[in-house]
């Protein structure tokens, strides 16, 4: 490889994680490529709930798991659903899991994730406030509502749990939620109001704002799929359809489709699978909510957006390769009916699905290996949309480090190594 490469960094995925890395890179004066074989925004950066989760700072498992195992291979509607023919290939997965789910273990993923959403909301804010489109993002609050007295009990218990890891939240009674949200049913008793979230009133088009904001700064976006790669002396070359790119470093953020480069780049194996998620577009409802909404019986979130309300939720573990099941998406407007006043309308609603990337401790990987060619930003599961513009800056960082000869070993970094594994 030549010393004189024509870019400085070559971004593998057009994810929101890609992307918001990719212009921050570039306003740092880096030569940027940004390769993936879809369009800007088109996987799971399109279809995610638009809420900036920064409340969930706990797993989305417990060790409850053991007990929905059953419910989770049986029943093809459940929030939570394992398809039996993946079992065995997600046995591996689940294992590791559950081991993660320890004490110790358990507090490191929970302080990691905890660390990652304290600063997403400010990181946002800045990002957009630079591309001048801070309207993209209303910091309004969401909640998290309960239909029966026996979840009291639980809400209460979450509360306590997350006032003890820092997270700004408080009570709301049922009159209080009809004040704020009148459309809602009467049969919601309370809820939890969580301040220091808001939502995105369209996904997409964050992607493409910051597109055309990282186009400005020269970055360059090539439509190809990388089928594998090698770190050499002065860089790093990748092999797509095409023919061979090359540049200085490469940052693999191409979410549930990371692993197969990183183990071609780093030798390293990552237990890297996906939680798919579906969600259900309903475009002839605005104006239902005025923030993001979240059932704790039901499972599901309804988010407002410029298009309409999408109802998002359900994790099925069923691997990269199986079709989607989009009757589980239509499940979301069944879902539905009963927490509002008048039930929803499902005209000319569309459902999709996507592939949330996901590691067994619930964290992603944020590190640079191979003495500093290789970044990886990848492993954000549900929250790849909160914790995209943090990751950026970390990206950022850690590539200045590396553009000046130093070593990047900063404790912040340390839950997020690829070393863990």
């Amino acid at each position: 490889m030549p010393n004189n490469v024509s870019h400085d960094i070559a971004v593998v995925g057009a994810g929101i994680i890609g992307v918001a890395c990719a212009l921050r890179l570039a306003r740092q004066g880096q030569r940027v490529v940004v390769i993936d074989q879809q369009e800007p925004g088109h996987g799971a950066s399109f279809g995610n709930a638009g809420h900036l989760a920064t409340e969930q700072v706990f797993p989305i498992a417990d060790v409850s798991i053991l007990k929905r195992l059953p419910a989770m291979l049986m029943d093809p509607m459940g929030p939570l659903r394992l398809d039996w023919k993946y079992l065995p290939r997600a046995l591996p997965w689940f294992t590791r899991l559950l081991l993660n789910l320890r004490p110790e273990p358990f507090r490191r993923t929970v302080a990691g994730l905890r660390a990652l959403n304290e600063s997403s909301l400010d990181a946002w804010q800045r990002l957009l406030t630079e591309i001048e489109r801070p309207d993209l993002l209303k910091v309004d609050g969401s909640l998290l509502v309960f239909e029966r007295g026996e979840s009291r009990q639980a809400i209460e218990a979450l509360q306590a749990r997350l006032r003890q890891q820092h997270v700004p939240v408080d009570f709301w009674h049922a009159g209080a939620i009809r004040d704020a949200a009148p459309q809602l049913s009467e049969q919601i008793q309370g809820g939890l109001f969580f301040p220091r979230t808001g939502h995105f009133i369209d996904p997409y088009r964050v992607v493409g704002e910051l597109v055309e904001a990282a186009k400005a700064c020269g970055v360059s976006f090539v439509k190809q799929q990388v089928q594998g790669g090698a770190v050499l002396e002065h860089g790093v070359s990748l092999a797509t359809a095409s023919g061979s790119l090359s540049a200085r470093r490469v940052l693999i953020a191409c979410g549930a489709h990371s692993a197969k480069l990183t183990a071609a780049l780093t030798g390293r194996t990552v237990p890297l699978d996906t939680e798919r998620g579906y969600h259900l577009m309903l475009p002839t409802e605005h104006n239902r909510l005025p923030f993001a909404v979240t059932s704790l019986e039901r499972k599901f979130i309804m988010t407002p957006m410029s298009e309409g309300l999408r109802l998002a939720g359900t994790v099925e573990f069923a691997g990269l390769e199986r079709p989607p099941s989009m009757a589980r998406a239509w499940q979301l407007h069944r879902l539905s009916q009963g927490l509002f006043r008048k039930d929803l309308s499902a005209e000319a609603a569309t459902p999709w699905m996507g592939f949330r990337p996901s590691l067994p401790d619930s964290l992603p990987v944020i590190d640079q290996v191979c003495d500093g060619k290789v970044l990886l930003a990848f492993g954000h599961q549900h929250l790849g949309l909160t914790q995209a513009a943090v990751t950026a800056e970390m990206v950022v960082e850690m590539a200045l480090s590396t553009a000046l000869n130093q070593v990047n070993d900063s404790p912040a970094l340390s839950p997020y190594r690829l070393a863990r594994f």
